[in-house]
């Protein structure tokens, strides 16, 4: 898996192959070995596919970039990741000969098919928690055989597997519940530059709006910093501090950039759009753009 490649794309690779009810499955949930998936040309590798939740017991000395934590592992510890905040991994060392372990990846889809209640409300899992546990050598190996029960039963071809796979995901968030998050782990290094960066790229993948169904709804510093588990001042002055711009500046910007875009480059009429980049009214877009642009969105369009 290459430095720019998503985690997505990787497995639509390595399974594009496969018949498509296989695919599907796939497509919702699937697990791996670690040392399988490290080449000698990949440190670090971004899982940038919004619409994955990740569970990974890894081994080894490495980093994880979570929000504006930096989670330091030179051991064992099981991790738990939400898609909707980005995080991104990478050796702390050149050598990947003692990085091993198992990770799967599944969709909300996936967990609440058959199951009832919210994935993301688990503490594990929910916004600003603290997804890392440290093992023991004998958490390792509990771990380690459900993980290792995943990777025979996801080969089978029992008409039930992903019922069992579910439970094994389960199980293991069970365990890690029983178990307190490892505060040692969080390290906020540079912390105004990794929260600014997170902010930048849950506002990037709001975009681009490519479809009349398709809404842009995060519009205030306040979601954000909501979605973070942070109050709203201190993302306020984290974005200021490191970039110069106020939290408010970064989303108008990007608004009237997409607004110019899709008068531009789509056939949909001024409600349309205007709807689409979360105004309730006609008359509220026409004042946002011409306030800023000095045309109104027709006049715009037809420049």
């Amino acid at each position: 898996m290459g430095t720019t490649e998503t985690i997505e794309d990787f497995y639509q690779n390595k399974f594009s192959f496969l018949p498509e009810n296989l695919k599907n499955g796939v497509g919702h949930f699937n697990v791996f070995k670690l040392e399988d998936c490290l080449r000698d040309d990949n440190k670090q590798m971004s899982y940038n596919r919004r619409d994955f939740y990740k569970i990974a017991l890894n081994r080894g000395h490495n980093i994880y970039h979570y929000a504006d934590k930096s989670i330091e592992i030179n051991g064992t510890a099981l991790l738990f990741f939400n898609p909707l905040v980005p995080y991104t991994w990478e050796l702390a060392s050149g050598d990947k000969s003692n990085v091993t372990g198992f990770f799967c990846i599944f969709t909300e889809a996936f967990f609440t098919e058959k199951i009832r209640g919210n994935i993301g409300d688990l503490p594990m899992f929910a916004a600003g928690g603290k997804p890392g546990y440290v093992l023991d050598e004998k958490q390792d190996v509990i771990v380690s055989s459900i993980f290792k029960k995943m990777l025979e039963e996801i080969n089978t071809d029992y008409i039930y597997k992903y019922d069992l796979l579910r439970n094994y995901i389960t199980e293991i968030t069970h365990f890690a519940l029983k178990t307190q998050p490892s505060e040692a782990l969080f390290k906020h290094t540079d912390a105004n530059s990794r929260i600014t960066s997170v902010f930048i790229e849950l506002l990037e993948r709001q975009f681009p709006i490519e479809t009349t169904s398709q809404r842009f709804t995060m519009r205030s510093a306040k979601d954000y910093a909501s979605q973070l588990s942070v109050h709203v001042n201190h993302l306020n002055r984290a974005i200021k501090e490191t970039t110069g711009k106020t939290t408010t500046h970064y989303i108008t910007e990007r608004l009237l950039s997409e607004a110019k875009a899709l008068l531009k480059h789509t056939d949909w009429n001024i409600s349309e759009i205007g709807y689409c980049l979360g105004f309730e009214e006609p008359t509220h877009f026409n004042n946002f753009f011409k306030k800023l642009t000095n045309h109104t969105p027709t006049s715009y369009r037809i420049v």
